[in-house]
């Protein structure tokens, strides 16, 4: 989880975690750019079975998210501390 808030080219992840991820930042940034080349790339990593799991995942915890705004859950949350590298 720590590897999300660097820079994608910093993260330390295995390629299928790397290309879930953007992904996932694809769909919640903006899901107009995932056809074409990127499901290319998908379909490298993943199978179509996969790449729908991804996918449903990814929509259920963006909904989730804009859920808990709505009901104002983020105004009661707390930071999360999320250890960099050097905290070993």
């Amino acid at each position: 989880m720590a590897q999300i808030h660097r820079p994608e080219a910093e993260r330390e992840l295995a390629p299928r975690e790397a290309l879930a991820v953007r992904y996932a930042e694809k769909m919640a940034a903006d899901f107009r750019t995932v056809p074409g080349p990127f499901v290319a790339e998908l379909r490298e990593h993943f199978t179509d079975g996969e790449i729908a799991e991804l996918g449903l995942m990814i929509g259920q915890y963006l909904a989730m998210g804009r859920l808990l705004v709505v009901a104002g859950a983020h105004e009661a949350a707390c930071e999360l501390y999320v250890p960099d590298a050097s905290d070993g």
